[in-house]
């Protein structure tokens, strides 16, 4: 029975080599994990990525994280986790349809917003002004999962996390291209959806070149730039969208960080939220100091962020409201997670 299973990756490695594009990412020739480890019998190596972003603690905290709203009352406005899940499965339809490698398409698709912060780009553009060196959720996303999580992914996957956004270099493998795209594909059309839900848009504000060329209806949007993608990728060694149709998509998204991401509504609670963060960066560096007994200024941002960037909304609002506003009597405040990325970062405590 032993010999069966162990042949089970085997008959999986062989099957992506005999059956997907040869322009496809195979397992079997993956570049590896930066420590080696004893392969599974059952499954292949980007399969194994994939389980492991699905059931690591970052993964969790993205349901209570802002995609665009913050807090909403209502239940139907996408968080970070749907937002993931839109991305996954655009990128594993266009995956599947190119033949190209569905397991390392659906890993990178999940882990690709891990290191993202509370409260959306609002949150990182904070961290980004604060932090010496700079912050960016795509390298805060690599080092969850090589550092925080120690997840050990294949290289292929943590490439395709790095460069999901259009600010890197396009991923090494087509797969890392396609989360990419699909990443934009995703976001643009589920945020008009969740803007016209709240009234901050209508149909008929928006570009009416993009809503001839695209359609105002939702899925039929959504399928022309699938399929067009589709189309323009199919046996080829790179992927990418007509210049029609990137063009109008490009206009759209432009349109939507001028009258969404940037000016609404939507962003009437952004300074509260910022000021949040900020303060209690603040307040943690000032721990730190009491803490360590080897204080050092780089460790110690790494140290806060780590901590911040890895808060949902609700967490990060919970610890503003702990340190910051008066109690109507004396309760204990535990910030164990601070000190443990203290020590993970260098930092000693003057107790050790």
């Amino acid at each position: 029975m032993a010999l069966e299973i162990n042949t089970i990756k085997q008959t999986l490695e062989e099957k992506e080599v005999q059956n997907l594009s040869p322009f496809a990412a195979k397992s079997k020739f993956s570049r590896g994990r930066k420590r080696e480890e004893k392969p599974c019998s059952i499954r292949t190596e980007f399969q194994r990525d994939r389980d492991r972003i699905l059931h690591c603690k970052a993964f969790r905290r993205l349901k209570h994280k802002t995609q665009v709203f913050f807090a909403p009352n209502d239940d139907h406005y996408r968080t970070r986790m749907t937002h993931t899940l839109e991305v996954s499965q655009v990128a594993r339809t266009i995956a599947k349809a190119l033949n190209l490698n569905e397991d390392l398409v659906e890993a990178i698709a999940l882990g690709h917003d891990l290191g993202h912060t509370p409260f959306g780009h609002s949150g990182e553009s904070v961290l980004d002004n604060i932090m010496i060196n700079g912050f960016s959720h795509n390298e805060n996303s690599v080092r969850v999962v090589e550092v925080i999580e120690d997840l050990n992914l294949t290289e292929e996957t943590v490439n395709g996390i790095l460069c999901h956004s259009y600010a890197w270099e396009p991923a090494f493998t087509l797969e890392g291209q396609i989360v990419q795209i699909a990443d934009k594909i995703a976001y643009i059309n589920h945020d008009i959806d969740d803007s016209l839900r709240a009234g901050i848009i209508r149909i008929e504000d928006m570009p009416k070149d993009c809503m001839k060329y695209f359609s105002p209806i939702r899925h039929e949007r959504f399928s022309k730039m699938v399929y067009n993608l589709v189309e323009n990728s199919m046996d080829k060694d790179k992927i990418t969208m007509g210049e029609e149709c990137l063009g109008y998509m490009n206009k759209l998204r432009t349109w939507m960080f001028e009258n969404v991401y940037s000016n609404s509504v939507a962003k009437a609670e952004e300074d509260k939220a910022q000021r949040i963060i900020k303060e209690l960066f603040e307040h943690y560096m000032e721990l730190l100091k009491i803490y360590s007994s080897n204080y050092d200024e780089i460790k110690a941002q790494q140290t806060v962020c780590d901590y911040i960037s890895g808060m949902t909304d609700r967490y990060i609002v919970n610890k503003y409201k702990q340190n910051f506003i008066p109690k109507a009597m004396a309760s204990v405040d535990d910030d164990d997670f601070l000190f443990r990325f203290a020590k993970l970062n260098g930092l000693n405590s003057v107790n050790d």
